[in-house]
């Protein structure tokens, strides 16, 4: 009985199974997390804090219960996952995976503030509730999709954003030579200058800071447009990974009658 309990409710955790009570349990789940971030976001609207912040509380104990419920279940059924079954230390190994620490990270903000007092430490807590949002991606196909194209792409956009880096060092060192004698304050070092780096590579250009020199300038120009070649070679990479993952998914795996093999059409 026990082990039909803890198999049902693998599934619908997991959800292995389409039946009726799984596809609930998982539209119930994500439902509750949209709300809990849209709490999130309207707590901090005074006006609606104040109307209907004695809500707010009642609202995150009944979430935190459903949360550290379904934390315990997982952990509970994991060795029914075959990645862990018959494995040593099964719970252990699950605790550390990706999405258990992101709920693990969804539930500490409510538990924390009892054993922390520092009121500026508490504030930052709470704002790792939004780490409910990446609950979702249990449950949301496009977020999975999204998860499995970082992880394949992971070395290449690792590449892409060194050369990003590497370039942001150079255009700031740059600019800060040009700028520093006639703009102290503004490149007075060239940590500071990597401020303006950042902003002219991703051609959002605040105006905040801006080069009045010649030679600033001619820098600026040339580093604008570097950064519209660099930027395009991530967006690349993610363009081509998510396109390649789409196919993956819509390729239908058949089963050979002759030898029992999965064939792709």
């Amino acid at each position: 009985m026990a082990n039909k309990i803890a198999q049902r409710t693998y599934e619908i955790l997991e959800g292995t199974t389409n039946d009726k009570i799984t596809k609930t349990f998982q539209i119930f789940i994500i439902t509750l997390i949209s709300v809990n971030v849209l709490v999130v976001l309207i707590e901090t609207e005074e006006s609606i804090a104040n109307e209907y912040g004695k809500f707010f509380y009642p609202f995150e104990v009944f979430s935190i219960i459903i949360f550290t419920v379904e934390y315990g279940a997982r952990l509970a059924v994991c060795k029914l996952n075959p990645k862990y079954e018959g494995k040593r230390f099964a719970p252990l190994r699950y605790v550390f995976t990706p999405m258990m620490l992101v709920d693990l990270a969804a539930i500490l903000p409510f538990f924390l503030p009892f054993v922390v007092t520092d009121i500026r430490f508490i504030r930052i807590i709470r704002l790792l509730r939004l780490f409910r949002l990446f609950k979702l991606a249990r449950y949301s196909e496009p977020m999975q999709t999204l998860g499995d194209v970082f992880k394949a792409k992971a070395g290449d956009l690792a590449v892409a954003f060194f050369i990003l880096f590497i370039v942001l060092i150079f255009a700031s060192s740059l600019m800060y030579h040009a700028e520093h004698e006639a703009q102290p304050e503004a490149f007075s070092s060239i940590p500071t200058s990597m401020w303006w780096g950042i902003v002219t590579l991703t051609t959002i250009g605040y105006g905040d800071t801006y080069p009045v020199t010649t030679a600033g300038k001619v820098i600026a120009a040339g580093v604008a447009v570097l950064g519209i070649a660099v930027y395009a070679i991530p967006t690349g990479i993610m363009a081509s990974a998510f396109t390649e993952e789409l196919r993956k998914k819509k390729q239908k795996k058949h089963k050979c009658p002759h030898c029992g093999e999965e064939v792709e059409f």
